[in-house]
């Protein structure tokens, strides 16, 4: 299945003597390395010879193989990152040299920041997108909010592309690509469990060795039932019967892993009281609902959780569909103590641009007074609405009603 990342992994590798693929596990870090040019060495060091042929003297393996080399799951190997710096320096005008990947952990982030500082083009990879499931042709939605198009360019331009099946079927399974290969609905009940007891009992236990994996394992099945909501530490804690400050830690995992992703409130140059609790999501649906067994679309579309399911769902496209452009971004949402509450903010070289999410086709214009009372305060240039709708229509001068089929 042809992934959006390998366009930006090339021309990463133009740019950069060494590029990192960090993702969570099965995501298919592994997979991109495969379409990397005829002639590119492919070391696994979760494979005990590869391991072995590293780890013996990392600076005399890269003397040996100073150049289009690629190491799948470096962060097994931590005196690796020294080395690599050393054979990065010794050439540091020679670009598209090496290429590593790894699940996120303290010792590769760290060395990342540290030891490759400047010398290291960083993707951070996702389970497939709801067009590379698809295998659908790019979205000119990125181009033009890029671009800083106006909303009547995107009015002009954008159409839905896909069916209201498609899109459920996609939504309720998630995005892991080995069940997109293998379209079987008891595989995919089966493959996800394992995926979690793999992530609870391996990964995050030799991450994390002082880490009650019983608790965590509960915390878990918890944070499923958080998903799309404002996180009170406290009320967690007390619920799980641990401290807060155990919770802060758990979240921090789970955001580090790439389980959940921590969305932080807008505060910048607000005028109104905002609520200062951060705000999360697991970041794939299709987790989500097999950790609160939603077993069919009707089940999703009658469960308590759908709203949040399908908000978490549209973020997770619109933050990916930026990353594999290489488009720096940070995100946001935003709520007023009042309650006025805008669901997503993307702050990048393209504006402060503020999106309301809605799983209805039709949407109400008084449902849309937060978002405009935002652009408004803040300046935003333009804004989006995500639904369900059949069209892309203009709410106002500037605000963009865009249905999820069109992104």
């Amino acid at each position: 299945m042809n992934r959006s990342y390998a366009a930006l992994l090339r021309e990463y590798l133009t740019l950069f003597p060494c590029v990192a693929l960090i993702g969570p596990r099965q995501c298919g870090k592994t997979t991109l390395l495969e379409t990397l040019p005829e002639g590119w060495q492919i070391f696994d060091l979760e494979r005990a010879a590869d391991a072995q042929l590293v780890e013996r003297d990392p600076d005399l393996f890269f003397r040996l193989n100073p150049e289009r080399v690629a190491i799948d799951e470096a962060q097994q190997t931590p005196t690796l990152f020294p080395a690599l710096r050393v054979a990065i320096d010794a050439q540091r005008n020679t670009t598209g040299r090496f290429v590593i990947t790894g699940s996120s952990s303290p010792d590769l982030l760290k060395a990342l920041s540290e030891s490759l500082a400047g010398r290291v083009a960083l993707i951070e990879m996702a389970p497939l997108s709801f067009l590379e499931a698809t295998q659908t042709a790019d979205s000119p939605f990125f181009d033009l909010l890029t671009a800083r198009a106006d909303a009547r360019t995107f009015i002009d331009t954008l159409q839905p592309r896909h069916s209201l099946e498609t899109i459920h079927t996609y939504w309720l399974n998630g995005g892991y690509p080995e069940q997109w290969i293998k379209a079987d609905s008891r595989f995919h009940s089966v493959w996800m469990e394992q995926y979690i007891q793999t992530y609870l009992y391996r990964d995050v236990a030799r991450l994390f060795p002082g880490l009650n994996r019983n608790r965590f394992h509960t915390f878990i099945h918890f944070l499923g039932g958080l998903s799309g909501t404002s996180l009170n530490y406290s009320d967690v804690a007390r619920t799980l019967g641990v401290s807060a400050p155990t919770i802060h830690d758990y979240i921090d995992i789970a955001h580090g892993t790439f389980f959940w992703r921590k969305i932080p409130p807008y505060e910048r140059n607000t005028l109104k009281r905002v609520v200062k609790r951060p705000r999360g999501y697991l970041r794939d649906s299709g987790l989500l609902h097999h950790l609160q067994r939603i077993p069919d679309r009707d089940a999703l579309l009658r469960h308590p959780q759908m709203g949040f399911s399908w908000e978490g769902m549209v973020i997770e496209e619109l933050i990916r569909g930026l990353n594999t452009r290489g488009i720096g971004h940070a995100s946001f949402f935003y709520r007023t103590a009042a309650g006025a509450e805008v669901d997503l903010i993307l702050d990048g070289a393209f504006g402060l641009i503020p999106f309301e999410i809605k799983y209805n086709q039709t949407v109400s214009l008084r449902s849309l007074r937060p978002i405009r009372e935002f652009m408004a305060e803040h300046g935003s240039r333009i804004g989006f609405v995500i639904s369900n709708d059949d069209r892309v229509r203009l709410f106002d001068e500037k605000l963009v009603g865009v249905p999820f089929a069109a992104l």
